[in-house]
């Protein structure tokens, strides 16, 4: 007798599923491991074990680049591609930037957030011809401040060029916040584009993402196909491809080259163990990934940005671009006396967040498909309230149709004329946004909160991979608030527990045309006394 074999599930279908799924709500969370053991935590340090070393210089203490020279095109003379060059750049995008220690407890703070701290992000260097760095593939240990050869390169000829790869240890994230640590691996991810690309604005320099390559690619010219080099060891999922542009021309949009896809010769190094004694599986992660890795389809659309710079602002102009970085932190719990925003400070904020030939959102070419929605609790002469953000043109009527009949829609007095903001409702939404972000007061004690909230599903259904995108646009959104409320004077934090579809009725969004992806929260920090700072890197000096 035949069986039918069911027919298998789209990749856009899955990746559907694989969100509804990893919903909290009020009544239940997402699925996740019944208890932690902190003491048996994976090894947040990837290292390949028997690949050659490279200490790198550090500079960061010295650079005094501006904030706002870091985030306007030309601003800053370009920096000669050299090891030294390499080496700040990874310095301040995925560098060490403290020590912290609590009683027994001593954990390390990097200049690239990551949901919980756990780093499921791990960085390739992907030379050509850079002098004092030999050709090939290199791993970054953030510890160290190191690069590990992986793969020795023939020289060639011509001037030099630089990549960087980024790969995802779902484990790391898995480990902690079980089936939803997908989502968070992603949002990762955009922090991380994020980070590199204000780091390349340090230099000079510019930092695109390579768009329309594939997984398998990115797996060849890292080694990460290589099963031989991770013996019992967790895999590594390829995610994105960044282009370094030493020598940017303000204004235009130089062709991205990719590097030469890699041959077996070369390599060398095994990756060590980061967890000796998993005690669950989580197969959805697995399933989710390969369908929404992507084949390398081109770019199925750009967006026009302005040439023009963020407005001058006078925390940007005095701030010193590596102090805001090596300064940042997640704030853990917010001073609400401290937390009153003055209301140029709080426009300056979504200032930042608008779509401009500049960093960080030069760092692609893809039109913005994240809106927030905005819980504003402590800014000088605006209500308290509901707002919107749209960010893209044509939107609006969207947002109208999808959200409650009854939001106003109004622009607030003396809002900036090109600043897209709306007051959908004047109230005190304190403590729905406390409720919402799973009953944490760090969204309720702060200066704002907000809900990032996406095109999803026809962007989703239109190709699943960017599945994958739409978080790392909201994490890239997360990087500009942390960096631009430090310059400010303030701190934000990244908030991914949330409820979701609860969130959803309360804005009247039905369905999954829009969904909301990631939330943050800005305030004055409360700092906490017990927690002592060390430095990055003790007994190293520039």
């Amino acid at each position: 007798m035949n069986v039918a074999v069911p027919p298998a599930a789209r990749p856009a279908d899955v990746a559907l599923a694989y969100h509804a799924r990893t919903k909290h709500s009020l009544k239940a969370y997402a699925a996740g491991p019944e208890t932690l053991d902190w003491d048996m935590q994976p090894n947040p340090f990837r290292e390949f074990e028997g690949a050659p070393r490279l200490a790198l210089p550090l500079a960061a203490e010295g650079l005094g680049v501006t904030f706002a020279g870091m985030v306007t095109p030309g601003a800053v003379p370009a920096a000669v591609l050299d090891l030294a060059g390499v080496a700040l750049l990874l310095e301040v995008s995925f560098g060490l930037a403290a020590w912290k220690q609590y009683g027994p407890d001593r954990w390390a703070v990097r200049c690239n957030p990551s949901s919980g701290n756990l780093h499921p992000t791990e960085a390739y260097v992907i030379a050509e011809r850079v002098p004092g760095l030999p050709d090939g593939v290199h791993h970054y240990v953030s510890r160290d401040h190191v690069l590990e050869q992986r793969r020795v390169a023939a020289a060639g000829s011509g001037g030099g060029r630089l990549w960087l790869a980024l790969s995802s240890v779902h484990w790391r994230e898995a480990w902690k916040y079980g089936e939803r640590a997908f989502r968070y691996c992603q949002l990762d991810l955009g922090h991380a584009l994020g980070a590199v690309r204000y780091a390349a604005g340090c230099l000079g320099w510019s930092a695109r993402m390579v768009e329309g390559i594939g997984r398998a690619e990115i797996a060849r010219l890292t080694g990460l196909d290589r099963a031989q080099d991770f013996p019992g060891a967790e895999r590594e999922d390829p995610d994105i491809l960044i282009a370094i542009d030493t020598d940017p021309t303000p204004g235009s949009v130089a062709p991205v080259v990719r590097p030469s896809v890699s041959d077996d010769a070369g390599w060398s190094g095994a990756a060590n163990v980061l967890d000796r004694h998993p005690l669950y599986r989580w197969p959805v992660i697995d399933q989710v990934s390969a369908a929404t890795h992507g084949g390398g389809e081109p770019v199925p659309e750009t967006t026009p940005m302005s040439p023009s710079p963020p407005p001058p602002r006078a925390a940007m102009a005095q701030a010193r671009a590596a102090g805001v970085i090596l300064a940042r932190r997640s704030a853990q719990q917010f001073s609400a006396k401290g937390s009153t925003m003055p209301r140029e400070a709080f426009f300056g904020l979504l200032d930042a967040l608008l779509v401009r030939a500049a960093a960080p959102f030069d760092a692609w070419t893809y039109a913005p498909r994240i809106h927030p929605l905005i819980f504003v609790h402590r800014v000088e002469g605006l209500a308290p309230g509901l707002y919107a953000l749209p960010r893209r043109d044509g939107v609006v009527d969207g947002l109208k149709a999808a959200l409650r009949a009854d939001f106003q829609w109004a622009v607030p007095d003396d809002c900036p004329p090109h600043l897209p903001l709306f007051r959908l409702v004047e109230t005190d939404c304190r403590a729905i946004a406390r409720t919402i972000s799973c009953h944490q007061a760090i969204a309720s004690d702060s200066s704002f909160a907000l809900a990032m909230l996406s095109e999803f599903e026809p962007t989703v259904t239109g190709d699943p991979w960017r599945y994958r995108q739409l978080h790392w646009e909201a994490g890239l959104l997360g990087q500009a608030l942390y960096l631009e409320a430090e310059a400010a004077g303030f701190r934000g934090t990244g908030i991914g527990c949330f409820f979701d579809d609860d969130l959803h009725r309360l804005l009247g969004i039905e369905g999954m045309a829009f969904q909301s992806l990631y939330h943050f929260t800005v305030g004055g920090p409360a700092a906490d006394t017990r927690i002592t700072t060390e430095p990055a890197y003790p007994g190293r000096s520039a």
